[in-house]
């Protein structure tokens, strides 16, 4: 099993300044700790969203790639994005999904059968390319394959549950980070 934070570090180092990413919940405390950036798209609120602003993000802006760090208990509230997703074939949409059995952000509750194949489901769905990653080594080793890949691209990544998570909702989604996103997506 993977460290999230670790994951996401390794990620970092692959995502341009022109890449808009969309962390939820526990992963976008993370992910705006190791990478705040003007893309980091923090505005959705309900859980399970992610991958559904993600593709519309991607059929909107098929001139950047747009990187979607959702969660397994996200996930499962929305597996019909899934579908969608691999239906619409955004070559620009890259899906990852931190799986660590939990809904992390509603008190670590047990997801409801943590032994689900989400890349399995993905590919099923119809995503061009589907990967699981259980070591941080080999997630190293390939995902600046994984993100040069054309797209919908799917992958999940084993972490641990993490330590009891305080959120600071009222930072993370706070007005300034919506303008300072408009801001960028509005230049050319």
């Amino acid at each position: 099993m993977m460290k999230r934070d670790e994951c996401l570090k390794v990620l970092a180092r692959h995502v341009a300044d022109t890449d808009i990413v969309l962390p939820v919940y526990s992963a976008a405390f993370d992910w705006i700790d190791i990478r705040p950036h003007p893309l980091n798209y923090l505005s959705h609120g309900a859980m399970g969203l992610a991958s559904s602003h993600a593709l519309g993000l991607a059929l909107g802006r098929p001139d950047r790639r747009i990187i979607v760090l959702d969660g397994d208990g996200s996930l499962l509230m929305n597996l019909g994005s899934l579908v969608t997703i691999a239906a619409a074939a955004p070559p620009n949409l890259f899906h990852f999904v931190c799986h660590n059995g939990t809904y992390e952000a509603n008190g670590g509750h047990p997801i409801p059968n943590q032994k689900v194949d989400f890349s399995g489901l993905a590919r099923s769905s119809g995503y061009a390319h589907t990967f699981d990653f259980n070591e941080l080594a080999s997630f190293e080793q390939q995902v600046g394959h994984v993100i040069g890949l054309p797209g919908p691209v799917f992958a999940t990544l084993h972490v641990e549950r993490s330590r009891p998570l305080t959120y600071n909702y009222p930072a993370l989604y706070a007005a300034d980070k919506r303008r300072a996103l408009k801001a960028e997506l509005s230049k050319r």
